[in-house]
């Protein structure tokens, strides 16, 4: 277990309601304050990792794209959760989502909690 505080932050919402674009910032800020931390990604929430869905959407004309803000995620060492039945009602495999994110389920997020993560829901 890391001595690093963890933050676990779940997302419900897709490309069509700002809440996921805040989310996207306050995990961006979590990392960047060195938190470890999760996305938990269920609902249309998914829909925001699907191949080529969030590259151009900007849902608040002050933050980046959503892509970019995925990406930046990512490459600043965020992991991303997707809960298997919300991908599956979907029709999203592991194929249909960008690379990075693994198709896994509530027990991972719960783990995580177990190891004294924060949480927050957008």
């Amino acid at each position: 277990m890391s001595d690093k505080k963890k933050l676990v932050v779940v997302v419900t919402k897709g490309l069509d309601d700002e809440r996921s674009s805040v989310a996207l910032s306050v995990a961006n800020s979590g990392l960047n304050s060195g938190l470890e931390v999760t996305m938990f990604l269920v609902s249309a929430g998914v829909d925001l990792v699907r191949r080529g869905a969030a590259a151009v959407a900007q849902l608040n004309p002050l933050d980046p794209p959503l892509g970019e803000m995925i990406d930046n995620f990512i490459a600043s060492g965020g992991k991303i959760l997707a809960c298997p039945a919300c991908a599956k009602v979907r029709g999203y495999g592991q194929n249909e989502l960008i690379d990075g994110v693994s198709i896994t389920g509530s027990p991972a997020m719960h783990q995580l909690i177990n190891d004294g993560a924060a949480t927050l829901s957008f």
